[in-house]
C-alpha cells in the first residue's frame, strides 16, 4: 500500500470531518500503534502479517489526519526494546521496514508535491546498514518540506532520546559553545529529536501505559487509550479520539504550551542548536552515501 493515499472518505465521513473542523484540531498527534501481534493471532496468521496490516492502517490514518488538517504526526514504529523479540520476528520487521522505506522513496513525486517532511527519530546505529541508508535518503530528500511532518520513531525509546539530548548539551558545554548557565529545561527540549510536543497522544490495544514513548514531550498532552487493536482502528475510532481532544481542549489550553522555546536574543545558543542540527544531518549524509 502507498504511504500517501487519496481521499477515500465517503460523503457522510467527509461531512463529519467538516463539522469537526469547526472546533479545535490538534496540530500534532502521537500514536502508539499497538496490537499488531494480537491481531495476527486473532486471524490465525503469522506475526509479520499483523505488522504489515499495521502499516496499511498507518497509511489510512495519515489520510484522516490530512483531511482534518493535522500538520504533524509522530508514530511509534519500533522500540529499542523490540530487539529483545525473537530473531525471526526482528528480521521480519527489519525486512518489512526496508520494503516500506523503498516504497517511500519510490513515491518521491508525491512526497514533494504534498510537501511532506519525513523524520525518523531514534538510535539508527542499531539498524542494518541498508536500512540506515534508506532512512537517511528519505529524511534528506524531504528535509526542506514544511507543509506537514511525519515523525517515525524507529529504534527509539524516550530514555535513549533524553540521554542523547543530555550528551549533546555536555558536548556543547565541553567545547565552550554554551555555558552551564545556558542549560535549562527549554534548551534540553530543543536537543530532543522532536521539534514540537503532541497535543494528543493515542494508544490502541487496551494497554494503559506509555511504553517509553515521548515521555518528556507529553506532560501536557491529552492522552486517549482505546481497546481496539491497531490494524482494526477505524475512521470512527479516530473520530472518538478527536472528540475527546475537543472536549478536553478548553480545560487545558490556558496551561498548555505546545511550542518549544526559542532563544532569539541569545546568539550563542542559536549557534549551538544550529551546529547540533547540522551534525545530525552530516551523520545522515554519511549513512546515505556509505558503501554496503
Amino acid at each position: 500500500m502507498s504511504w500517501i493515499l487519496d481521499n477515500s472518505l465517503n460523503k457522510f465521513q467527509q461531512l463529519v470531518v467538516n463539522i469537526m473542523k469547526s472546533g479545535p484540531i490538534p496540530n500534532h498527534v502521537g500514536i502508539i500503534m499497538d496490537g499488531n501481534r494480537r491481531y495476527a493471532k486473532k486471524i490465525n496468521a503469522e506475526k509479520v502479517v499483523g505488522h504489515s496490516r499495521g502499516f496499511d492502517k498507518l497509511s489510512e490514518s495519515l489520510e484522516w489526519c490530512k483531511e482534518l488538517g493535522i500538520k504533524e504526526v509522530t508514530v511509534y514504529a519500533f522500540s529499542i526494546e523490540n530487539f529483545k523479540r525473537t530473531q525471526k520476528e526482528v528480521e521480519e520487521l527489519m525486512n518489512l521496514a526496508t520494503e516500506k522505506f523503498e516504497k517511500l522513496l519510490d513515491e518521491e513525486d508525491k512526497l514533494m508535491s504534498e510537501g511532506i517532511c519525513v523524520r525518523v527519530i531514534g538510535d539508527l546505529t542499531l539498524l542494518r546498514k541498508d536500512l540506515q541508508q534508506l532512512i537517511a535518503k528519505a529524511v534528506l530528500l524531504t528535509k526542506d518540506n514544511c507543509k506537514s511532518f511525519l515523525n517515525i520513531a524507529f529504534a527509539y525509546t524516550s530514555r535513549e532520546e533524553m540521554t542523547s539530548a543530555v550528551k549533546s548539551v555536555l558536548h556543547g558545554a565541553s567545547h565552550n559553545h554554551i555555558s552551564l548557565d545556558d542549560v535549562t529545561d527549554a534548551l534540553l527540549a530543543q536537543c530532543l529529536y522532536t521539534y514540537s510536543n503532541p497535543d494528543l497522544l493515542i494508544r490502541t490495544s487496551g494497554e494503559v501505559r506509555l511504553s517509553d514513548f515521548l515521555l518528556y514531550q507529553v506532560s501536557q498532552s491529552i492522552i486517549y487509550f482505546t481497546d481496539v487493536l491497531w490494524p482494526e482502528f477505524s475512521f470512527w475510532n479516530f473520530v472518538m479520539c478527536i472528540l475527546r481532544y475537543q472536549r478536553s481542549y478548553f480545560y487545558l489550553k490556558n496551561n498548555k504550551d505546545t511550542s518549544i522555546s526559542t532563544y532569539s536574543n541569545n546568539m550563542r545558543i542559536e549557534l549551538f542548536l544550529s551546529d547540533l542540527r547540522q551534525r545530525r544531518l552530516d551523520t545522515l549524509q554519511k549513512y546515505a552515501t556509505a558503501e554496503i
